[in-house]
């Protein structure tokens, strides 16, 4: 007899643990969408998703995270891509700024060796070596500096490269994802309604 109530608790509260266990695997799947990897974010919603024979039903509202986040991502890619670009131009006007600058400086360079050996810069005499090492060390200077922006330029241009690529394999990442659910929504629909007509057939009979 005692057995018996036992049974009958335990089918009762059998439908709260799952409730329970349900809740959970939604609060599981709700953390996971509030993390900036799209990779895991879409693993844990296939895995968390419900099963219809051999397909995945996924919920509406996990669909939605996942494409607003997904979206987020995207603009925060194209936000870093025109940043790379602002910056590519800015480092483009410098290098053409110093190269402007150092033909400049090569030409007068050109045009005082062939003065005197003494000869009057910024108020000062210089000997004409003196004037060379002088000159040479500006143009050594402006070299590095040269350098130094095409440096920068070339790194500015890897990262924005890694950007378009990263932001081209999102996107088609998404939009894989999204007609591969919309086939398996549309699938699913087939299967209920072939369901529905044939229980409408039954029910005729």
């Amino acid at each position: 007899m005692k057995l018996s109530k036992y049974l009958l608790v335990l089918i009762a509260l059998f439908p709260i643990f799952e409730t329970i266990q349900a809740q959970e695997e939604n609060l599981t799947a709700e953390q996971a969408l509030q993390q900036e990897n799209i990779q895991t974010q879409f693993d844990v919603v296939i895995k968390k998703s419900g099963r219809y024979q051999e397909y995945k039903v996924v919920k509406r509202v996990w669909l939605d995270k996942l494409k607003g986040n997904t979206i987020d991502s995207l603009k925060t890619l194209e936000a870093k891509l025109n940043s790379s670009n602002q910056k590519i131009t800015e480092q483009q006007t410098s290098i053409s700024n110093l190269e402007t600058s150092l033909a400049k400086t090569n030409g007068d360079l050109s045009a005082v060796t062939e003065e005197k050996d003494s000869m009057t810069f910024l108020g000062m005499s210089f000997t004409k070596g003196s004037y060379k090492t002088m000159m040479w060390a500006i143009v050594g200077g402006l070299l590095a500096l040269l350098a130094f922006f095409v440096f920068k330029f070339k790194n500015s241009n890897s990262v924005t490269i890694q950007a378009k690529k990263a932001l081209a394999e999102t996107e088609a990442e998404f939009e894989d994802h999204r007609r591969r659910a919309l086939e398996r929504e549309q699938k699913v629909m087939r299967k209920l309604q072939d369901e529905i007509n044939k229980q409408r057939k039954t029910g005729a009979k």
